[in-house]
C-alpha cells in the first residue's frame, strides 16, 4: 500500500502519518519526490483500513500496490530516482561511465588505471578488493589492503569508489572505505546480505543474478530498500543461456523493461556480459542506445597479466574511445555525460 501526501504537506504531517502507520504494527517508508512525499507501507499480513489513513491531515490518496515490490516500482515514485555516489549523479539526464580493474592488484596498478580513467572522462572508479571466484584456487582479492589502495586512488584522482562486498564481514569494511557498495551477481539473492546493505546507508549497486528473472531482480532491490536505503542502482551483467559465442548473454531488453516498471537507475556491465574484449565497445554503445544510465567497464593496462578476467578488460586508450562513443550516443538521445568531480585545484571550465 502507498500513501500519497498532498504537494504542500508539511514535514510534521508526514511524521504524524508515519507514526499512525507504525501504531498499526506496520513499517512506514517515506519516499521524497520532486512534487510530493509518498509513504510506502510494508509488513501487512492482511487488509489495511485505507479509509482511515486517507482521512489523516495532509494525505491526498491511498493506493493499493498490486506489484509484489512496493518501494521499487513507479507506483511508489513516478519520477526517476537520481542516486548520488560521492557527489556524482547516477540516473536522470546524465550518463556515467564507471571504469577500473576487475581486481585491485597493487597500488601502482590501480594508480596507472585510475589515471587513464580520469583522463578519459570516467566519473567513477571500480575495483574488487574481495573477489568471489568460481574456483577456490583463483585470486580472491587483497581484502582490506585493497580497500586502502582504493581509498588512496580516490584521494589522488578524486574518483568515487565502487567495490564489492561478499559477506557481512566484508560489508562492514566496504562501508567504511567505499562510496558505493556493490552486491555481485552471485549474491543477488543473499537476502541477509541485502538487508545488511540496506542498513549500511551507502549507495548500493545491485547486479542481476546470472539466472534471475526481472521480478526476482526487482525484489532483491526491494530487500535493500525495505531496510530504509533508497539509494539503489541496478546493473545488468548478462545471464546464462545456451549461447557459446559469448561468456554470458547481455540482456539489453531488461533496460526498457526496468525503466517502465521502476524508478531506479540501471547500468549495464558489458565486460561481464560478454566476457570478450572486442564486444565491450559495441555493447556499451548499444546499452546507452536502449536507455541505460551508464556502463560499468573493466580496464587494465596489462590485461594479459591481470589476476582476474583479463580477456574482457580493455586498455586505457580503448576506454577513452568508449567514453567518446558513449557520449556521442547519449547526445543523440538528448543526454550527456554526467559531470565529473573536480580534483583539488582544478578550475571549472
Amino acid at each position: 500500500m502507498l500513501i500519497v501526501m498532498e504537494a504542500g504537506a508539511r514535514p510534521d504531517e508526514v511524521d504524524f502519518v508515519v507514526r499512525q502507520v507504525e501504531r498499526l504494527g506496520l513499517k512506514a517508508h517515506p519516499i521524497p519526490g520532486a512534487q510530493r512525499v509518498a509513504i510506502g507501507i510494508t509488513g501487512n499480513k492482511g487488509a489495511v483500513d485505507a479509509d482511515a489513513l486517507e482521512l489523516l491531515q495532509g494525505v491526498k490518496e491511498v493506493i493499493r500496490v498490486t506489484a509484489p515490490y512496493k518501494l521499487v516500482g513507479r507506483e511508489a515514485r513516478p519520477e526517476d530516482s537520481v542516486i548520488k555516489v560521492g557527489g556524482v549523479d547516477v540516473g536522470g539526464p546524465g550518463v556515467v561511465v564507471v571504469g577500473g580493474p576487475c581486481a585491485v592488484e597493487s597500488l601502482d596498478q590501480s594508480r596507472t588505471i585510475a589515471e587513464g580513467i580520469r583522463k578519459a572522462g570516467g566519473q567513477l572508479f571500480r575495483g574488487g578488493a574481495f573477489k568471489p571466484r568460481t574456483s577456490p584456487y583463483s585470486f580472491q582479492g587483497l581484502g582490506e589492503e585493497g580497500l586502502e589502495i582504493l581509498a588512496r586512488v580516490r584521494e589522488e584522482f578524486d574518483l568515487p569508489i565502487v567495490t564489492e562486498a561478499i559477506d557481512q564481514e566484508s560489508l562492514d569494511l566496504v562501508a567504511q572505505y567505499a562510496d558505493c557498495i556493490q552486491i555481485g551477481a552471485r549474491n543477488m539473492q543473499n537476502f541477509s546480505l541485502l538487508k545488511s546493505a540496506g542498513r549500511a546507508r551507502k549507495p548500493v549497486l545491485l547486479k542481476r543474478g546470472m539466472s534471475a528473472t526481472l521480478e526476482e531482480f526487482l525484489l532483491s532491490a526491494e530487500y535493500v530498500m525495505s531496510e530504509g536505503n533508497f539509494d539503489v542502482i541496478l546493473c545488468e551483467r548478462g545471464v546464462r543461456t545456451f549461447a557459446d559465442h559469448t561468456r554470458n548473454t547481455l540482456d539489453l531488453s531488461v533496460v526498457p523493461a526496468i525503466k517502465r516498471l521502476s524508478h531506479l537507475p540501471i547500468l549495464v556491465d558489458p565486460s561481464h556480459g560478454t566476457g570478450k574484449r572486442n564486444k565491450v565497445l559495441p555493447m556499451s554503445r548499444a546499452s546507452i542506445a536502449v536507455g541505460a544510465d551508464g556502463v560499468l567497464i573493466e580496464v587494465h593496462h596489462k590485461p594479459e597479466e591481470a589476476l582476474s578476467d583479463g580477456p574482457q578488460a580493455i586498455l586505457p586508450d580503448d576506454f577513452a574511445r568508449l567514453v567518446r562513443e558513449v557520449s556521442a550516443i547519449a547526445a543523440v538521445l538528448g543526454r550527456s555525460l554526467a559531470p565529473m568531480r573536480r580534483m583539488k585545484g582544478e578550475q571549472k571550465e
